[in-house]
């Protein structure tokens, strides 16, 4: 469950026990659910209710009826006029036989009344509710509406209208600029995944989009999971030829030219994709469409998939992904952080001295791929490397600190315990702990305790946690045995260790309890 659905599952909570605690809807009152995991919550929450004391649930509101321990309340509830739909659709999965077959009647009704509403408010719920035992129930009617042949409009749809000699012509209003506006395409866009995972699906199996169209969606897709499917489907209707129901077929003469301006359009379309991996399923299908010289444009870019995509389609073609690269880093025009990155990924440790003479770039970018490359290359050159920890640049900082984690132990603690100090860029003293904490030890342990007091609440905050991973109860603390000034650095945690916890390690380290001078042991 993610960070939206536990706020609106607390949400749902809140609103069922304001309810049951007798207060009003309305203005100044209670704000019902209006998201799935809320309604959810709202039933569990008064299904759960109990007596506290003398204080007695109130179930003078229909909803917490539709939602009460006893199934002959919640068949009577779902008799009054209007119950909540989204408490119908939850009753449609009840436990109790008679509820549920009340409750899928309602909910028919409403099916067969008004498909356009019921559709668009009640599929996120029904799709949830569809994991459960007896929740298939409402989800295959649902998938049969959405499935069916004519498909069902949205509700706010509005066709165009031409102009007249007595009136003006008035365009057609459609929210999601498909005309018709249907209530899949409403959903295709619902900011609920698992609803827009839902009805992609749906829109697949009809096999009503050509290529061009499938791989527009793919690209501007920025869910991953639904972003797939279309890049699937494009690629897989690319190498059926174009079609859009994946089938191939003998097209006329006259076809050829329409077919291949929709398979440049697509590739274009997939080469342009907001995520990764469309657009390396872009750069794969530039080989099938015969543009395979077009990978070098794409040995740059910023995603590392791309890149190797890139440099695999131009070998299969004969050329040299190495060679174009050191060109770009070695012309001052054309270099950039990701021909750098580029570069050393296809580079050798015979290659590091070009990367060493970047890390004097003006630009910081470039100096700090530069860095990570001297890394992927396995070269650590401490006498360079240590006075990028003050570059002015966070990145070439950062990845300074990166690269130094694996020698921290031959740097002197004095000299980076002075680069956390509050008189230096925020940026250096991250960079600097980062190294001391890799360090470990007791300057590992003064540069927490130092920081745990400093001005900056981020850094406070990360000295905290890099203290707590000190402490495990199946394990001693990586820290020397017996040392007095451990001992006085472990007294000044107490802020985030509790009594006990700082006992136990001072047992384990062989430290006297605080304010005694007896051994540990």
């Amino acid at each position: 469950m993610g960070a939206w659905e536990r706020q609106d599952a607390k949400d749902g909570r809140a609103a069922a026990a304001g309810l049951l605690g007798g207060r009003r809807v309305g203005i100044g009152g209670i704000r019902l659910p209006d998201r799935p995991a809320a309604w959810i919550a709202f039933d569990e929450e008064v299904r759960g209710a109990r007596a506290h004391g003398t204080a007695l649930p109130c179930f003078d509101r229909p909803e917490t009826r539709l939602c009460h321990r006893d199934g002959r309340v919640r068949e009577a509830a779902l008799d009054e006029p209007d119950p909540a739909l989204p408490l119908v659709a939850i009753r449609c999965a009840d436990w109790v036989p008679a509820v549920r077959k009340r409750a899928r009647r309602i909910l028919g009704e409403a099916l067969a009344a008004d498909p356009a509403r019921t559709l668009t408010d009640l599929t996120p719920l029904v799709l949830r509710l569809g994991r459960r035992e007896q929740g298939a129930w409402a989800l295959e009617r649902f998938e049969a509406a959405l499935r069916a042949e004519d498909p069902v409009l949205a509700p706010w749809w509005r066709p165009a209208r031409p102009a007249t000699w007595w009136r003006a012509e008035r365009p057609a209003h459609t929210r999601t600029g498909e005309q018709p506006d249907t209530v899949l395409a409403w959903l295709r866009w619902n900011p609920d995944l698992e609803t827009r995972r839902f009805a992609t699906r749906i829109t697949l199996d009809g096999g009503q989009l050509g290529v061009r169209e499938l791989a527009r969606r793919a690209a501007v897709e920025q869910d991953p999971v639904t972003s797939t499917l279309w890049t699937e489907a494009a690629l897989a209707a690319l190498a059926a030829g174009g079609s859009g129901d994946g089938t191939p077929g003998d097209a006329p003469d006259g076809a050829d030219a329409d077919a291949n301006a929709d398979t440049t359009a697509a590739v274009d379309a997939l080469l342009g994709g907001h995520l990764p991996m469309v657009r390396a399923a872009g750069v794969t299908a530039l080989r099938r469409a015969g543009r395979a010289a077009e990978a070098v444009h794409h040995l740059t870019d910023r995603s590392g998939t791309v890149r190797a995509c890139a440099r695999w389609l131009l070998r299969q073609g004969g050329g040299d992904p190495y060679a174009h690269l050191r060109a770009l880093v070695e012309d001052p025009d054309r270099i950039d952080r990701y021909a750098v990155t580029g570069f050393a990924e296809c580079a050798g440790r015979a290659d590091a001295p070009l990367l060493r003479a970047l890390l004097d770039h003006p630009a910081g970018a470039v100096r700090a791929a530069a860095v990570a490359g001297l890394r992927h290359l396995d070269v650590t050159d401490l006498g360079l490397l240590r006075p990028l920890l003050d570059d002015p640049s966070p990145s070439v900082a950062r990845e300074a600190s990166l690269s130094l984690r694996a020698s921290a132990g031959q740097l002197p603690a004095d000299w980076l315990l002075a680069r956390i100090a509050p008189g230096r860029p925020r940026h250096t003293r991250l960079a600097a702990y980062r190294v001391l904490h890799a360090r470990g030890g007791v300057p590992g342990l003064r540069a927490s305790v130092e920081l745990l007091t400093d001005g900056d609440a981020g850094l406070r905050v990360l000295a905290g946690q890099r203290l707590e991973s000190l402490w495990s109860p199946y394990r001693p603390p990586a820290l020397p045995i017996g040392d007095p000034e451990v001992g006085a650095l472990l007294d000044r945690c107490t802020g985030v260790f509790g009594e006990y916890v700082l006992r136990q390690m001072r047992e384990r380290l062989g430290l006297p309890r605080a304010g005694t001078t007896t051994e540990g042991y």
